[in-house]
């Protein structure tokens, strides 16, 4: 897990507010004590699941405990919206951080699809794909040039690529998005119900990732501009 440290210091410090021993909260959780003692001393990464049940023991986000946000507030996510989500045979694929991350990021993009679906425009849904898939292109790019493989097997030259050309494609695919959607509200066509309920009804499961995520990026870039 990629914040460890900052998942067991928490645990420990959500049990210690509680005010429970760690027997106690232990048998709560349904793991042994000397298990426990190894997820809150760092020794030992929990699974998936064991990460949902803290969250509802403790009734804090998923983002909270594993360090990401100082809010306890949030979309927490059940063991089965996000098990349901996972590698064939719940098998965990990195750390447990990772693999949440992978999970609540593909439930909202299923929601967005979804909802582009529904729109039927075909503009709007390729200039969506693109707009991600830029974004993928340019984190795995990064990680494959770190790694230290062979940049040939890519098209692009990997001085272009340093010159922020993915970025020039990603905004002019965001561009292409949003004139598709102003063309459809300006012929007066119909947009889906996006309010929370209908989300909710729709996309049951999903629809919490997408909230996770939207709630996630929306504080952090409003702590950018906060002054």
């Amino acid at each position: 897990m990629a914040s460890t440290s900052e998942f067991s210091r928490t645990l420990s410090l959500l049990r210690k507010e509680r005010g429970v021993s760690q027997r106690t909260a232990a048998g709560d959780l349904g793991i042994s004590q000397a298990l426990l003692s190894h997820y809150e001393n760092g020794v030992r990464e929990p699974g998936l699941s064991f990460v949902v049940k803290a969250c509802d023991y403790y009734n804090v986000s998923a983002d909270f405990i594993l360090g990401r946000t100082l809010s306890r507030e949030g979309s927490m996510l059940n063991s089965e919206e996000v098990l349901n989500a996972a590698e064939p045979g719940n098998i965990l694929q990195g750390s447990v951080l990772a693999t949440l991350q992978s999970k609540l990021l593909s439930g909202a993009v299923g929601v967005l699809f979804g909802l582009l679906g529904k729109l039927g425009d075909k503009a709007a849904i390729n200039a969506a794909a693109d707009y991600l898939g830029g974004g993928v292109y340019q984190l795995y790019r990064h990680l494959y040039r770190c790694a230290g493989a062979n940049e040939d097997y890519f098209a692009l030259d990997s001085g272009d690529c340093a010159m922020d050309v993915s970025d020039a494609d990603r905004k002019l695919a965001e561009v292409r998005y949003a004139h598709a959607l102003r063309d459809r509200a300006e012929k007066k066509e119909p947009f889906p119900d996006l309010s929370p309920a209908a989300l909710a009804a729709a996309y049951p499961g999903r629809c919490q990732s997408m909230t996770q995520v939207l709630s996630t990026a929306d504080a952090r870039m409003n702590g950018l501009t906060e002054r």
